[in-house]
């Protein structure tokens, strides 16, 4: 098994890549070690000293780390992590992953077309980078997402909520106002 890394724009994440599927569908954020429990893989990844958080995407993993590590000492063992478990055949998670929305506003139209456009325009391109925005509301006017992966704390993901994901979805959809980040 050969995978391959991929650095994104958030210095503090590194973007795996084994090669195959890792969730055929939906995605799965663990930001600490408790999260992790209903994965195995996570569960080992949090293990290594250093490891903030893991993100599970179609095709890819993507770990964070802190800032006191550097990623030439973390990225061997990380690498061993996920061989290890692919070849194992263990569960990538126990229990059942999510569609990568948060539940508040289903039934609402608006909501549906805010969720539409942003599974078809940004998440894909979202992906790319290691990372997965999730709808978590909608309430006078006001948009709030959460970002995952990579993208939570990315430096420039304030830019690309504002600038870029804000101004799509008020072009298309006239009762959206503002983006907020959850």
């Amino acid at each position: 098994m050969f995978i391959q890394t991929e650095q994104t724009p958030n210095p503090a994440t590194l973007k795996f890549l084994p090669g195959r599927a890792v969730m055929p569908e939906g995605t799965a954020s663990f930001a600490t070690e408790e999260e992790a429990e209903r994965s195995p893989l996570a569960r080992r990844l949090f293990e290594i000293d250093g490891v903030t958080g893991v993100f599970f995407g179609s095709d890819f993993i993507s770990v964070s780390k802190d800032e006191a590590r550097e990623w030439f000492l973390l990225k061997p063992s990380i690498l061993g992590v996920i061989m290890e478990h692919f070849v194992s055949g263990q569960p990538l998670l126990v229990g059942t992953a999510d569609d990568g929305h948060a539940d508040h506003g289903e039934g609402d139209e608006v909501a549906s077309q805010i969720k539409e456009l942003l599974d078809t325009r940004v998440r894909p391109a979202v992906a790319q980078d290691g990372g997965d925005i999730v709808f978590h509301g909608f309430e006078r006017g006001v948009v709030y997402l959460r970002m995952q992966g990579a993208c939570a704390g990315c430096p420039s993901s304030t830019a690309t909520l504002k600038m870029g994901i804000e101004n799509m979805l008020r072009h298309y959809i006239p009762e959206v106002v503002e983006v907020r980040a959850v």
